[in-house]
């Protein structure tokens, strides 16, 4: 394929405005260093990274993965997250039931009652 265009990729990714990020990201990482899976010929990244998708040497869903994968700033651990929910409700039961047992004073700094609402002056 001497010219690459929209059209030839398009068959491959369904949304001509994802093609076009894909391919940023892609021609990005060939820029960064990334191996090539078909030869240059004297092409510029962007045309290579087309190209690439056009003739589907590298795959559209793992070049989606990997710009996510670039973009996410902070990585989520979906067990760790379950565990420390896990941890956080017993706590939670825990401080619950301290609150009950205990009764709450309302004994400010020099010893002597703070008042909270109106209603609490006797």
């Amino acid at each position: 394929m001497a010219r690459v265009t929209v059209e030839d990729c398009i068959l491959k990714v369904d949304n001509r405005f994802e093609l076009i990020v894909l391919a940023s990201h892609r021609g990005r990482e060939i820029t960064s260093g990334a191996e090539l899976t078909i030869p240059r010929d004297n092409d510029k990244n962007p045309v290579v990274s087309l190209r690439e998708i056009a003739e589907e040497t590298i795959a559209v869903a793992d070049l989606k993965e990997s710009m996510i994968t670039s973009l996410q700033t902070q990585v989520v651990d979906d067990e760790a997250k379950d565990e420390n929910e896990e941890d956080d409700l017993e706590e939670l039961e825990i401080n619950a039931n301290d609150k009950i047992n205990k009764p709450e004073k309302n004994i400010g700094k020099f010893g002597m009652q703070i008042q909270d609402r109106y209603e609490d002056i006797k």
